[in-house]
């Protein structure tokens, strides 16, 4: 076999959602910390973003997780970064979840049972995560968060077709707009999977042209990532639902930034506190918990550490080459299944 790349990955899935986790790979990210790399990808050079996650080597359904030795060894016991078929991204929870079951099912992290503690570092801080071992498997992954705040609240936005909806806007490890689908009609179902996707991508063009943000700490971070849909749900009673919308397509899982970005809205609402648990679902009815860990600041804004609680399994291994006269070495996307 000829090639001029080769990287191997596990398979993982966390409640759903796929996660492709790079271990060990020899990564050409210039930068020190986790944001340096982000920024590097995002503005320099994302042609290794584009052959992990795009065709014919990638799909719209994929994430590539790519596992670093640790800036500090003293804090952290690794780094991640999380491409996407959009862009990189400082955090994901869902994929966390997968990285760190990877990283524990494959002996790469030495597993300790009941519990394994590790630290992760990704561009916006440090994530510190309780993985739940048996027998050799990790059962489950808690991860509390990067503080999560409001950036504000009901803000007005016109979508074309649409009218003004109000939407909230937060901060999760990534910067959400998030909608109550009461807004725009439409019930919180699989059957609706398609028509909240090109919903939810209507309302990402509009609200990324109408809304700012900037991380009041962290350079890089002044983008919307993501819109989440929410509704047919009951704080009060912990139970939420919600539908994150990712570059045409619905996230699997129930979102592990999406629903911390949520948290920070509840809280500010008043209506979660410290030690306030609720159960999150998705569209296909998997579950992440969803916890108020802590309170704190950012840069004077209030803001929680929310604690998301989910599962991880293994279904494959991956090797990705590339030969030197391929025509598409850094892929390509059809709006066909990329919206």
């Amino acid at each position: 076999m000829r090639t001029s790349r080769l990287l191997n990955a596990v398979e993982v899935h966390a409640e759903g959602e796929q996660g492709t986790v790079y271990i060990g790979g020899v990564f050409e990210v210039p930068g020190q910390t986790m944001a340096e790399r982000l920024t590097h990808i995002n503005t320099v050079d994302d042609s290794l973003r584009r052959l992990l996650t795009q065709e014919p080597r990638g799909r719209s359904q994929c994430s590539a997780v790519l596992v670093f030795p640790p800036a500090d060894p003293a804090t952290a016991d690794c780094g991640l970064l999380v491409l996407q078929s959009d862009r990189a991204h400082a955090m994901s929870g869902s994929n966390t979840i997968c990285a760190v079951t990877a990283l524990l099912e494959t002996g790469v992290i030495a597993m300790v049972e009941p519990e394994t503690r590790i630290a992760i570092e990704i561009a916006t801080g440090l994530v510190t995560v309780v993985a739940r071992c048996r027998d050799g498997k990790c059962e489950s992954v808690s991860l509390d968060n990067v503080a999560s705040f409001v950036e504000a609240l009901d803000v007005p936005i016109d979508v074309p077709g649409l009218g003004t909806l109000n939407v909230d806007i937060a901060f999760g490890g990534i910067y959400y707009a998030i909608v109550d689908a009461v807004q725009v009609g439409v019930s919180m179902t699989r059957a609706n999977a398609r028509t909240i996707a090109e919903l939810g991508s209507r309302v990402y063009a509009a609200a990324s042209e109408q809304v700012q943000v900037r991380h009041p700490t962290v350079a890089g971070i002044d983008y919307l990532s993501y819109v989440m849909f929410t509704g047919d749900d009951d704080p009060a009673a912990g139970q939420l639902r919600n539908a994150t919308v990712l570059s045409g397509r619905i996230d699997r899982s129930p979102c592990g930034t999406g629903s911390s970005a949520r948290l920070a809205c509840l809280a500010a609402r008043g209506l979660v506190q410290v030690g306030s648990r609720l159960e999150a679902r998705s569209l296909i009815d998997s579950v992440f918990g969803v916890e108020v860990a802590a309170v704190t600041e950012v840069a004077g804004r209030s803001a929680v550490i929310p604690r998301i609680t989910g599962r991880g399994w293994i279904h494959g291994t991956r090797s990705v080459t590339l030969d030197p006269s391929d025509p598409y070495p850094t892929g390509f996307m059809l709006s066909d299944l990329w919206g």
